[in-house]
């Protein structure tokens, strides 16, 4: 292995920059040469690959999002675009690459792993929905841009006798919602793994009001049955009884853009690095993740293969804490 490649794809998380700088700079001590990606798999289908030196790194780790650029590539989905993709690869003369993100990002892995390509993954997505790590690049500094949010919102609401919807990402997992429930002391969670009557959340929110709150917060997965706007709709039929005057606020992508943490950047270092280890060792079509505190590798078909739960006594724990 003398020559590789690293790539960033699917939903930019905070912490990237600093794997790209992880990766580029121990394959560099290896006497490697590295290469970047533009725009994820579409870059790779266009050939937009440009070497990528120690030097080209610096002053990324602070950095959100991801300089490599991200894009969606409905083409690298087909047979003959991973094809044109490896074409790209083998063009520049590259041995090994590494793909930085989240599920999708890695059935690409898996499909360029398929084709006899050494790839490695690296676990990177807010959700933390990946199976294979037990956290993931990005979980940690959302998790907190979501809590300052709340904290702010319940300054607010104190001011006004509201109650806040607050809407966080999780298109198919929860876990961002619940742990900035718990961690922000909200009345409510919900999220897509646990049905919720809507009427269920109208009680607790009374609850608080007679319990003589000043606020309520709760705390929506954006892929729940009932994420916060139709919840919203649904009390807008019973506002009278809650005592609250309500609010809805999502946060959408604000938590995406926020730079990185100590911890993510420490996660994303790590990890970056691991990536190159398992490359050098010829450890090929895994996933490089945090698992029990330690960097382990997972094969990209167990990991595409299998969902990762959440861990549903912190749901209990959320409403017990409420």
């Amino acid at each position: 292995m003398r020559r590789i490649a690293v790539l960033t794809s699917g939903g930019d998380a905070p912490g990237m920059n600093a794997a790209i700088r992880a990766v580029v700079r121990t394959a560099a001590i290896r006497g490697w040469e590295v290469y970047g990606v533009r725009n994820g798999y579409e870059g790779l289908i266009d050939g937009k690959i440009f070497p990528l030196g120690a030097r080209d790194v610096g002053g990324i780790l602070q950095r959100g999002g991801t300089i490599l650029g991200s894009a969606r590539s409905p083409e690298f989905k087909t047979e003959a675009g991973q094809l044109k993709a490896i074409r790209s690869l083998n063009q520049f003369g590259i041995e090994g690459l590494v793909v930085i993100g989240g599920n999708g990002s890695q059935t690409g892995s898996l499909a360029l792993h398929r084709h006899g390509f050494p790839v490695v993954g690296v676990a990177s997505t807010i959700d933390n929905d990946l199976y294979g790590s037990d956290i993931t690049i990005g979980v940690d500094t959302a998790l907190n841009i979501a809590l300052e949010a709340i904290d702010r919102l319940k300054i607010t609401a104190s001011s006004h006798q509201r109650a806040f919807l607050v809407e966080v990402m999780g298109r198919d997992c929860g876990y961002l919602a619940l742990m900035a429930s718990i961690a922000g002391g909200a009345e409510a969670v919900v999220i897509p793994e646990v049905e919720v009557d809507p009427e269920e959340i109208a009680q607790r929110l009374v609850r608080a009001y007679e319990r003589g709150k000043a606020h309520a917060i709760v705390v929506v997965a954006e892929g729940a049955q009932y994420n916060a706007t139709k919840l919203g709709s649904y009390f807008e039929k019973h506002r009278e009884r809650l005592g609250f005057d309500l609010r809805v606020t999502i946060l959408g992508h604000v938590q995406r853009g926020g730079d990185p943490g100590a911890y993510d950047r420490i996660l994303a270092s790590r990890l970056g690095a691991g990536a190159v280890e398992a490359l050098e060792r010829g450890e090929y079509g895994v996933l490089v993740g945090m698992i029990k505190s330690q960097v382990s590798t997972t094969p990209l078909e167990e990991v595409v293969s299998n969902k990762k739960q959440i861990d549903l006594k912190l749901f209990e724990l959320a409403k017990m804490l409420d």
